[in-house]
């Protein structure tokens, strides 16, 4: 598999996206900027939803181009809208300028193996990558480019373009792929070559780790900002399992329920306290996680805009060190004493604290401040709600939004 990369200049240094203060450049990519007060197409189809690194933001791809939503508070940032065609990959990079673009839905002006790099201050596209394959997924980091194939993963320098890994995975229709986003860490997660197994690459360390995570295929996972910790479940959609990925070392396991779920999303709070799980059976799960962060080092590890690292023990040495007591938070059976007699499911920890969706329709997921999740779905919608971090039990929902009117369902979408 080939890859053809083309770059106008060099890439100017990052801005906040939607700053600018000089009129757009006419380029032969040119997009034109609505006011989402006076101007919504209704005739837009969602083609997918995707969180910036920070989830403080998400894009929304559709079939006349890409929307940016702030998520607290919630609000359409701005949009770009085509005459001719949209976006099935719209990826951001934290709050910058920089977009990642792969055409999607009935255009053919901007072809699904083709990845446009988009300077949105220059209102330009400033490099591209095409390919003999349709992407099935692009990552970005301040410093990396990640485009991912069904078969491979290619890692780019942002700075020049040039091509620095070249990754073999497992069929991969679904684009999975992770990585950190602390400066000081530089990890990137991937299907394996084997059935239920994940990649880990500590670039930083030049360390290439397998976990075999699960008996049936890798259906989704996460990692935490430093990259330190991933959160994997499988086809089966029943348990998600929490690695540390320096080691190896499986450090937990929770259980989403008994009855096979397609699981659309894994997120993890900022302190590794909480985990979130979507799927297509209509409830999102919050767990309470006994993995905990050890300490934090300013001295070892300088901040950046991201906030300070979390550092995690690394050897399965101290897994006593890693591993909290069990609160008793998440729900557990209290026939323990016949583990050995009882399936094993009567012995698993159960979530916390739950909230209903609609069935009919994709959801991701992501922490929001004080105890609260935000969803976005592939039916245009947006929610906020809360949990009790004592008592659990069901969620409550402070708000809705319908930022997209389409009667679109069960899209294939981000994960």
């Amino acid at each position: 598999m080939s890859s053809t990369v083309s770059t106008s200049r060099a890439i100017h240094p990052p801005k906040r996206l939607g700053m600018s203060e000089s009129p757009p450049a006419r380029t032969s990519h040119s997009f034109s900027q609505s006011d989402p007060e006076l101007s919504d197409n209704d005739e837009a189809e969602l083609l997918s939803v995707s969180w910036n690194q920070d989830y403080g933001c998400f894009a929304a791809g559709t079939s006349t181009g890409f929307r940016i939503y702030n998520c607290d508070p919630f609000k359409e940032t701005f949009r770009r809208d085509l005459k001719s065609g949209g976006f099935g990959i719209v990826e951001m990079l934290f709050r910058c300028n920089i977009l990642a673009l792969v055409g999607g839905g009935a255009n053919l002006q901007y072809p699904p193996n083709k990845v446009m790099i988009w300077d949105d201050h220059q209102s330009r596209c400033i490099g591209e990558f095409s390919f003999r394959s349709e992407v099935r997924a692009v990552k970005l980091r301040r410093d990396r480019i990640v485009v991912v194939l069904e078969h491979k993963i290619y890692v780019y320098n942002f700075t020049d373009l040039k091509l620095l890994h070249q990754i073999e995975t497992l069929a991969n229709p679904k684009g999975l792929c992770c990585l950190s986003h602390h400066s000081n860490t530089s990890v990137l997660a991937c299907p394996g070559l084997h059935r239920g197994q994940v990649r880990i690459e500590h670039f930083g360390l030049k360390m290439t780790k397998f976990i075999n995570a699960h008996d049936s295929n890798i259906a989704c996972f996460t990692l935490t900002m430093d990259g330190l910790l991933l959160a994997t479940a499988s086809t089966k959609g029943t348990l998600i399992r929490i690695f540390n990925t320096m080691d190896g070392t499986r450090l937990q396991e929770v259980r989403r329920g008994v009855d096979r779920a397609e699981i659309y999303s894994i997120a993890l709070s900022p302190t590794v306290q909480w985990l979130a799980v979507s799927s297509d059976k209509g409830t999102l799960h919050i767990f309470s996680l006994r993995v905990r962060v050890v300490g934090e080092d300013s001295s070892n590890h300088p901040t950046n805009d991201q906030g300070p690292a979390m550092v995690y023990q690394n050897s399965s040495n101290f897994l006593d060190a890693l591993i909290s007591a069990n609160t008793g938070a998440n729900q557990s059976s209290s026939l323990s004493f016949m583990k050995g007699v009882l399936p094993k499911y009567f012995s698993s920890e159960w979530s916390f604290a739950q909230f209903r969706l609609p069935e009919d329709s994709r959801f991701i997921t992501a922490f929001g401040s004080q105890n609260t999740v935000i969803i976005v779905g592939m039916d245009g919608s947006f929610y906020r709600c809360s949990f009790d971090p004592i008592s659990g039990g069901e969620m409550t929902q402070q708000e809705y939004v319908r930022f997209l009117k389409t009667d679109n369902r069960l899209r294939p979408g981000p994960t």
